[in-house]
């Protein structure tokens, strides 16, 4: 496996922040966490061909893995619950302002044994969605998850501009 270099870190570093900031989210204020997860993340694009989540346990499976490919299926959900994701690389608003302190997250993902790979098919999906769909009101953007986003990743406005839609 090829060396991850610091200059390799660094630069993906810098890539992660600005989309993260582009999409209205905040990476963990401790740099050097941040640049130990991103060291994870190269390293699991090294070893599986893809960037899955260095805090959980890889399949060695893309198909398998996919809900935790970073970043991962459960990261609104954990900072929209405890202000940050499960390995805390993106967090909250508050935590970014010290307004809230990250604590132990507790794991979302199902165990192996009641994790499908496709979604059963539905008869009307419209009536049967697992979760709400929030719009935007200002610029249109939808998004299926519990709660609205704290920030619209497209026009930057806060939660309170979102309505339920479905």
């Amino acid at each position: 496996m090829p060396t991850v270099t610091a200059e390799l870190v660094d630069a993906q570093y810098r890539a992660l922040k600005d989309a993260a900031e582009h999409a209205g989210y905040h990476l963990n204020p401790d740099e050097s966490f941040v640049k130990d997860i991103v060291r994870g993340m190269i390293e699991n694009e090294q070893r599986y061909g893809y960037q899955s989540c260095p805090c959980r346990l890889s399949a060695a499976n893309k198909d398998a893995d996919r809900d935790i490919v970073c970043p991962c299926d459960y990261r609104d959900a954990d900072i929209t619950a405890y202000g940050a994701c499960y390995c805390a690389l993106y967090v909250s608003q508050k935590v970014v302002d010290g307004t809230q302190t990250v604590s132990a997250i507790p794991e979302r993902r199902p165990p192996l044994s009641r994790r499908t790979s496709a979604a059963p098919v539905k008869k009307n999906p419209l009536t049967s969605l697992s979760v709400p769909v929030w719009r935007c009101t200002v610029c249109g953007y939808l998004c299926g998850r519990e709660q609205p986003p704290d920030v619209c990743p497209i026009c930057k406005v806060k939660k309170d501009r979102f309505e339920r839609f479905m």
